[in-house]
């Protein structure tokens, strides 16, 4: 078997796998802001499981160093060398890819029932695909079709400069850049990021889980200013994205957010902002766009990325 494991700001996911498949099993999930390191929620999973695993394939919420053996993630104080990792856990084989490689890997196993469509464009099966996430960051990957397969490529264009469209925007911009100074996608277009927004837009600071709990159950205004707004950076972004890459193979969005607010999306900016892209709208409108809500996604895509 091999251990898979998806390793975010917030929250980690471990499953076995058999070699060169997607069918998980013994699904466990940890608080990582409860534990030093991610040794100790490995070694707890192993004793658990019950099993020896002879590989794991890590996706992990940061960039990997060139080697391909060592990752500091982005929203964790956690530094993680696989050589020392196979040492403490016993296992011989230890991969390291990023979250949003296997996230990505994990829309091409993910089956349509696991997908809502926000717009159906016009697919073309041999373009690439733009995976995006927003979660405790926000995360993107390509999917490029080779032959039979796909060749991921990840990302961190959670990390590039925030284009503000319009003076509401503008307004968020300007109070997210006396805060931070460079503001960058990921200072908006994430959990933490709908939290500066509502707390800029109604000076209240409350949890993203909270703010969308109120625009969902409560049909809170505020709370629906905020999100509004998010979504209309997140439109953007991902159309900006989307359109750097050429992605008519499609869009899809992943991470914890997404799905979360799926019964908001159809009376959102959201798709407005997707498209909003002057003379080259039309080509936009092309790209199909999907919510994937697949909790297994990263998990599944850490499978087939650890190879047979």
């Amino acid at each position: 078997m091999i251990l898979c494991a998806d390793i975010g700001g917030t929250n980690a996911r471990l499953a076995l796998a058999k070699p060169g498949t997607a069918e998980l099993s013994g699904e466990k999930h940890y608080a990582c802001g409860e534990y030093s390191g991610l040794a100790p929620i490995l070694a707890d999973y192993l004793a658990i499981a019950g099993c020896q695993p002879t590989a794991a394939c890590l996706a992990v919420a940061g960039p990997i160093a060139e080697d391909g053996q060592q990752a500091r993630l982005t929203n964790l104080p956690w530094f993680i060398d696989t050589q020392q990792l196979a040492r403490l856990v016993n296992i011989p084989s230890v991969r390291l890819v990023n979250d949003f490689a296997a996230a990505a890997m994990g829309v091409t196993a993910a089956s349509d029932d696991t997908m809502v469509t926000l717009q159906a464009g016009s697919p073309l099966p041999t373009a690439p695909r733009l995976v995006i996430g927003a979660g405790t960051g926000l995360g993107m990957a390509l999917l490029i079709p080779e032959g039979k397969r796909w060749r991921v490529l990840p990302g961190e264009g959670g990390h590039v400069g925030l284009s503000p469209q319009n003076t509401g925007q503008l307004a968020i911009w300007r109070a997210l850049h006396d805060l931070h100074g460079r503001v960058t996608a990921e200072r908006a277009i994430s959990g933490p990021g709908l939290t500066a927004i509502h707390r800029i837009l109604s000076g209240q600071t409350t949890t993203p889980e909270e703010i969308a709990h109120l625009a969902l159950v409560d049909d809170n205004l505020p709370a629906r200013q905020s999100i509004d707004m998010f979504l209309e950076f997140y439109g953007a972004i991902a159309g900006d994205m989307a359109m750097l890459a050429l992605a008519r193979g499609g869009v899809f969005l992943a991470g914890g957010i997404a799905p979360r607010l799926l019964p908001l999306f159809a009376a959102s900016p959201f798709l407005a902002a997707f498209n909003a892209k002057a003379e080259h709208e039309v080509l936009a409108r092309q790209m199909p766009v999907r919510v994937v809500a697949d909790p297994q996604l990263g998990l599944k895509g850490a499978a087939l990325l650890a190879g047979p």
